[in-house]
């Protein structure tokens, strides 16, 4: 696939050229991995249970980080303070059950791991722990269960990773509806632990909207509830002590959850907008009408322009002529700013008939708000793009460009101050850590409710001349953090907390709520067991 004008986009956004690139480790080098450290006793013992395990310095290593900026740059040119010492393979409840009670035993340091999606150092190991830590990977325990049509309900093992989650729902014409962007390796129990939300959750709901019941293994015994029901009023929900608890409880093993039968029809598409100010505002409007399709969202300009640079090379001068009238009109007879205006795509999914209905409505939104319709090709490669902008951040630092994304979730009232305010927070703190070229720094709204939005931040930078770039980064999305929570954002909407975000737990939820958290875990963990350090 050819991409034109990504070449020029790069060149002139980041000052960054294909001639200058960096150099990767192509291998691992076993010698730098920190040694294992397992004591015969366990190892014995871990043999009569017949649970896979290894000691190998790559199946350690990869499962000591996430797919945070710091974790891939350590991976690209050096190496783990500390990694797990054994990786074991449960593949049932009942394993993990075992292997919980054996750590027990040995008092060892357990650290889940699912899909090794997180972007919050939650898998890091804690370099001043000195216990064997074991990763427990939860790939194996990757079966639905059960299919209780009647009910619209499954039972899944929490190590599937949504997308054959919905590949093997799809067999039995059914779906979750969750598609987060990291659904090709996230898996059920990550995002359980996480509290995570999907890019259609205006129908299908966030995690906690789609779990019925949960059972999980802590060193204190099994946690779950007697029944499979929609809703029970026993005193506090134990499923939001275990939802978001990020591995610092227990291993979340099997999940009910809620499913559709898939629908019908889905229809993309996308609307063009003068302005971000008018398209948050046709956004709220959507809200308040309780109409968003199953995923509206919406860019700003200079995201935008990016996706605009990762289109491929059109196969015809036909279709390159019909793009050229499409910008004319747009540009030119309607007089948007090319360099203002921004893009909304959307996603409908239903019945068909149901489908252009509602399409119609929000199109007559949009209409009110000086929005103009831009067509399904630009809603869909809108939609794919945000699957994409993972692997894109790995191809810069090729290039000496650096880049992260981070999120929040924020009142209606607050959207627009907010995006403006850390924005250009972020392209000042560039200027005075001495980054040379001005960054990238851009945003979108990516779910909607009833009171407020989720908001996307995306910034990167070219650091050549910076002698530690990782730390003049982390400066930086510390800042952009301080100000979001300065402008009445929250702390995380759906990434969670893990190492990265905790200093803030305190201001987030206040003195006694965190004391409530650290109670729970005395009660549940009095040994430490499951020692990530994340949250608390």
């Amino acid at each position: 696939m050819v991409l034109p004008t990504f070449k020029e986009w790069m060149e002139k956004t980041f000052g960054a050229s294909l001639d200058h690139k960096t150099t990767s480790r192509a291998t691992l080098n076993v010698n730098d991995v920190p040694p294992s450290i397992v004591k015969e006793e366990f190892l014995q013992d871990l043999r009569a249970t017949k649970i896979s395990y290894s000691q190998d310095a790559e199946d350690r290593v990869f499962r000591a980080h996430g797919h945070c900026l710091h974790e891939i740059f350590i991976l690209r040119e050096g190496m783990f303070k500390r990694v797990p010492d054994i990786v074991v393979w449960p593949v049932c409840h009942e394993d993990v059950v075992k292997i919980v009670e054996l750590a027990c035993k040995h008092n060892l340091c357990i650290i889940p791991f699912g899909g090794g999606t997180s972007v919050s150092s939650a898998l890091e190991c804690p370099e001043e722990e000195k216990r064997t830590i074991v990763s427990l990977d939860t790939s194996q325990m990757n079966r639905i269960l059960w299919i209780d049509e009647k009910n619209l309900t499954a039972c899944v093992e929490a190590g599937i990773v949504g997308q054959d989650l919905e590949n093997q729902l799809a067999e039995s014409g059914f779906c979750t509806g969750h598609e987060p962007d990291s659904m090709e390796f996230s898996s059920l129990g990550g995002w359980v632990a996480t509290r995570a939300s999907g890019m259609k959750k205006t129908i299908y709901g966030n995690i906690e909207d789609m779990v019925i019941h949960i059972k999980m293994v802590t060193p204190r015994g099994i946690v779950e509830k007697n029944c499979q029901v929609p809703r029970m009023s026993t005193g506090p929900d134990i499923h939001h002590f275990i939802m978001g608890s990020e591995g610092t409880l227990g291993v979340v093993t099997e999940v009910t959850i809620k499913i559709r039968p898939v629908p019908e029809y889905q229809k993309y598409g996308s609307v063009v907008f003068p302005n971000f100010e008018r398209g948050v505002a046709c956004l709220r409007e959507v809200a308040k009408q309780r109409c968003a399709p199953a995923s509206i969202r919406l860019v700003d300009n200079a995201q935008f322009q990016f996706g605009h640079a990762l289109k491929p090379q059109v196969a015809s001068i036909f279709t390159s002529f019909l793009d050229g009238l499409k910008k004319f009109y747009i540009t030119k007879f309607k007089g948007f700013d090319p360099n203002i205006l921004c893009v909304a795509t959307l996603l409908f999914e239903g019945d068909r008939e149901k489908v252009l209905q509602h399409e119609k409505q929000v199109y007559d939104i949009a209409t009110k708000f000086g929005g103009l319709a831009a067509g399904e090709d630009n809603g869909q490669r809108g939609y794919m793009l945000t699957f994409v902008i993972a692997y894109l951040r790995d191809l810069g630092l090729d290039y000496y460009v650096i880049g992260e994304s981070f999120e929040t979730s924020v009142p209606w009232d607050r959207v627009l101050d907010l995006c403006r305010n850390v924005k250009e927070r972020i392209v000042r703190e560039c200027k005075e850590k001495g980054v040379q070229f001005a960054p990238l720094s851009t945003c979108r709204v990516t779910q909607t409710y009833d009171a407020g939005a989720c908001v996307y931040f995306y910034f990167a930078f070219n650091y050549r001349g910076i002698s530690d770039p990782i730390h003049v980064y982390e400066q930086i999305e510390r800042a952009a953090r301080e100000e979001i929570l300065a402008n009445g954002g929250s702390l995380s909407h759906h990434h969670g907390v893990g190492k990265l975000r905790k200093r803030w737990m305190k201001e987030s939820i206040s003195d006694v709520g965190l004391g409530m958290l650290r109670s729970v875990k005395e009660y549940v963990d009095p040994n430490n067991i499951f020692g990530n350090k994340n949250l608390l």
